[in-house]
């Protein structure tokens, strides 16, 4: 996000659907409690010039992994691959008996939002300053010290691959449940009074391996061990503390078909992890192909650009062998090709589909939906705070954003 333009991000947060690791919003904050900044800009132009870049119509923040991992340990089935876990979901039952959840605006998109406007609270700098003292104060020599008193060292473990085959075998195994029990309540923070029921379910279960038991505890469990196997290996650097954040991004691979970074950490580690169903893309590849997208389209007429970019290019433009085009291609091979028009509707029908996904929305909140399998849900209805443009491109149709008399529709 921090090397794409404005007009670029535009781009990404049109073609892609990111899932926005908790992680980003952290990180992001923890941007407020730096002292010396660059040139003449304060740590709120920095946080502010990433809100700015922010994916705001596509997309959503991931929900915390602590809090999936628990969900999932205690007999809750993990997202499906390729779907981002919300929190705050609201069940309901529409007027015509329809059910479904209802996600209003997330914390961090609102938060986005004030800063966008120059706009910071007293308590958001008070997080920022306690997450950039967490990550001082971790010791990642003495993590690496005590993995090589178990034995891990540089000349048992050589490879980045040999580092993950250990830490895989440990989660697959029926071995010794109660160390892996236990590393996974320190690695996660389970709180205590949630260890007795956990235990219990594993032990009715007969204890098989974690993988099977909770497979996306078993994930999680997974990339911290590999990680402090490679720390007592050599192969990660202990010297450099925002090691321990950069290798929490993996935790939310099973969310994602495509890992993007333009960090050196990710390239070597995230690939052991992918299965293959997923790529990871180099950050400055996706950044130039964006770059040549945008600047492609820049040369249209403005009045022309303010049919909305869903009309505008409602699939990858230019070059069909570019990164953007290729990955469509293999995850989204039957996008709607933009020689298609879409199909019209008229004011009537447009006010009447308006009108009733309002209604859905303001529904009462139905408890009993809420026992339902998320597979027999039948409507789904996310709220997002989206600007009708941002830099010099219209996310929403002009004529829409001047009937709705406002900034943000």
């Amino acid at each position: 996000m921090q090397s794409l333009t404005v007009d670029e991000s535009v781009w990404f947060d049109h073609l892609f659907l990111p899932v926005i690791c908790p992680l980003f919003f952290v990180e992001t904050l923890a941007d407020l409690s730096k002292r010396n900044c660059a040139g003449t800009r304060t740590p709120e132009d920095l946080v502010r010039i990433i809100a700015d870049k922010t994916p705001v119509m596509s997309g959503a923040p991931c929900v915390h992994h602590s809090q999936i991992c628990i969900a999932n340990l205690m007999g809750h089935e993990a997202p499906h691959f390729g779907q981002v876990p919300l929190a705050g979901g609201r069940p309901v039952r529409g007027v015509d008996g329809k059910t479904g959840v209802v996600f209003k605006n997330s914390p961090e998109a609102e938060a986005f939002s004030r800063w966008q406007r120059g706009q910071f609270q007293d308590i958001e700098r008070g997080a920022a300053s306690a997450w950039r003292a967490m990550l001082s104060d971790l010791n990642l020599p003495e993590v690496a010290a005590r993995m090589r008193a178990l034995g891990i060292t540089p000349q048992s473990c050589k490879t980045i691959e040999q580092a993950y085959g250990i830490a895989a075998s440990l989660v697959n195994t029926r071995f010794a449940p109660e160390q892996q029990l236990g590393l996974l309540f320190s690695f996660v923070h389970i709180p205590q009074h949630l260890w007795g029921p956990i235990i219990q379910r594993w032990s009715d279960a007969g204890f098989p391996s974690l993988a099977e038991f909770a497979s996306y505890a078993a994930h999680v469990l997974k990339v911290e061990i590999f990680f402090q196997i490679a720390l007592a290996a050599n192969l990660i650097s202990s010297d450099r503390p925002s090691n321990r954040a950069d290798i929490a991004y993996l935790f939310y691979l099973p969310f994602c078909h495509i890992f993007v970074s333009g960090d050196k950490l990710h390239r070597r580690c995230a690939p052991v992890f992918l299965s293959k169903r997923q790529d990871f893309v180099w950050g400055p590849d996706l950044k130039a192909d964006i770059t040549r997208i945008n600047q492609e389209l820049s040369s249209i007429p403005e009045e022309e650009r303010q049919i909305g970019l869903h009309k505008l290019a409602p699939q990858p433009p230019g070059d069909p062998s570019g990164v953007v085009a290729s990955l469509w291609r293999k995850y989204a091979p039957n996008a709607r090709s933009s020689r298609e028009a879409p199909i019209p509707l008229s004011p009537e029908v447009e006010r009447t589909l308006v009108e009733h996904l309002k209604s859905f929305t303001k529904a009462p909140t139905a408890p009993d939906v809420a026992r339902l399998p998320q597979d027999n849900l039948e409507n789904i209805a996310i709220e997002r705070l989206v600007p009708a443009k941002r830099g010099g491109w219209w996310i929403i149709p002009k004529e829409v954003a001047d009937r709705e008399r406002g900034e943000e529709v």
